[in-house]
């Protein structure tokens, strides 16, 4: 399609989709751990998710080629998509959908922190940093509401953020190794082909593998494959290669409102004022941080 020079009406209406599949993703992470082990899980996705890919890469003649030349860097970039999923599936099992979202969709924050000293034309300006310091506020407020906190958990919670640092890890592999130099189809078979064995790997570390699965676990595993490990991200990228990555990102912050609600509406989880005020200085922060930057990621 012909590349655009800002959202349009199709291009809005695609983003606010695909973050209210985000966001439901939450609650059928939460839901799935019921049936399997979380680690598990997240490892039997990215096997289904990356069979799908090869499948449509192969379909479409998009080339998948180019991975031994990032060998080293591929791994490290496959590695730290494992340890954001251990993280985050743990975390979902855990505490609760909305103070996990809200801490793990603060990714951008350490993202930008860490760029600051690490990429060239990063540098905080002060609308960047003033959108850092909201949102580390809220990060801080989340983690301490005193009427979520009885419901969550902090090891959950603490998962959460690892998941946050280590997305934005993949952020930066990607940003300052060859890497970059692949297309989006070849990097994501590299974080799917590494989680998919590691995550399988880890899964007997973790607990049993099966809890108890039903028809409801099975559908929630294959919603997360096919609308978001695979197909989802597929989508998001075609976005990406039409509307500027600036302005992508700027949708950012609906995952974690829509997450917040979700979690309300589907498993009756407490939100009170507390959350409410946290989520709304993440959600600014996220925007001020993204606002005109240059490169969205690929999102959790």
């Amino acid at each position: 399609m012909e590349r655009r020079d800002s959202i349009d009406l199709a291009g809005a209406s695609g983003l606010v989709v695909f973050a209210a599949v985000l966001a439901f993703n939450q609650v059928v992470i939460k839901i799935t751990n019921g049936g399997f082990g979380p680690v598990f899980s997240a490892g039997l996705r990215s096997v289904i998710a990356l069979l799908l890919l090869l499948l449509w890469a192969r379909a479409r003649r998009r080339p998948v080629a180019g991975l031994r030349r990032v060998l080293w860097p591929g791994l490290m970039l496959g590695c730290l998509f494992t340890l954001e999923f251990v993280c985050l599936y743990i975390a979902l099992d855990l505490t609760t959908v909305s103070r996990a979202s809200i801490l793990f969709y603060s990714m951008p924050v350490w993202l930008a922190l860490v760029a600051h000293f690490t990429l060239p034309g990063e540098t905080l300006s002060l609308r960047r940093a003033l959108g850092l310091a909201l949102a580390m506020a809220g990060v801080i407020w989340a983690l301490f509401d005193p009427q979520t906190r009885q419901a969550g958990d902090l090891r959950g919670d603490l998962a959460a953020l690892g998941a946050a640092l280590a997305w934005a890890g993949i952020a930066l592999t990607v940003r300052l190794t060859r890497v970059s130099e692949l297309n989006a189809e070849s990097q994501l078979v590299l974080q799917l082909g590494v989680s998919a064995v590691l995550l399988l790997l880890l899964a007997p570390l973790f607990g049993d593998l099966l809890r108890d699965p039903g028809l409801v676990h099975v559908a929630g595993l294959a919603f997360q494959a096919v609308f978001v490990a695979s197909f989802g991200y597929l989508f998001w990228l075609g976005l990406i290669a039409i509307y500027p990555a600036s302005d992508v990102a700027a949708f950012s912050f609906l995952s974690p409102v829509l997450s917040v609600g979700m979690g309300w509406l589907f498993l009756n989880e407490p939100v009170g004022p507390g959350i409410i005020g946290a989520l709304a200085l993440v959600a600014i922060g996220i925007v001020l941080i993204n606002r005109r930057r240059r490169q969205a990621v690929v999102p959790g």
